[in-house]
């Protein structure tokens, strides 16, 4: 399985997700409305990667601790939002945190409270 397609399961396993193009990437919505994981594959660089929602506090630690698999995404980075690079070796366990991290930031908390 490729990043895509490995990143498309892990959004599209989370209640109420849905996913069409946006900016011409392949994007994940709650609802069919809020965003809350976009794919960018070498939509601003020469680099393959997602950018995320994700918690308080989160970007600044993990790409503080790891910037050569973590980043700040143009546009919604200021909003605290993260980039994490796909290009480099994957834990895709910790990418499916990051996801239903995402998700639980966007998600209402009725769909937020389906979660395991």
């Amino acid at each position: 399985m490729d990043a895509l397609e490995r990143l498309r399961a892990i959004c599209l396993a989370l209640p109420e997700v849905t996913e069409r193009l946006s900016h011409g990437e392949p994007t994940w919505f709650v609802r069919g409305k809020k965003t809350f994981v976009m794919f960018a594959d070498h939509h601003h660089d020469d680099r393959l990667a997602f950018w995320c929602a994700a918690p308080h506090g989160a970007q600044e630690e993990l790409v503080g601790e790891a910037p050569e698999r973590f980043f700040r995404p143009p546009y919604v980075g200021h909003r605290g939002w993260l980039g994490v690079y796909l290009d480099v070796e994957v834990d895709w366990a910790e990418v499916a945190e990051i996801v239903v991290d995402a998700y639980r930031q966007i998600a209402p908390k009725s769909l937020v409270a389906r979660l395991p």
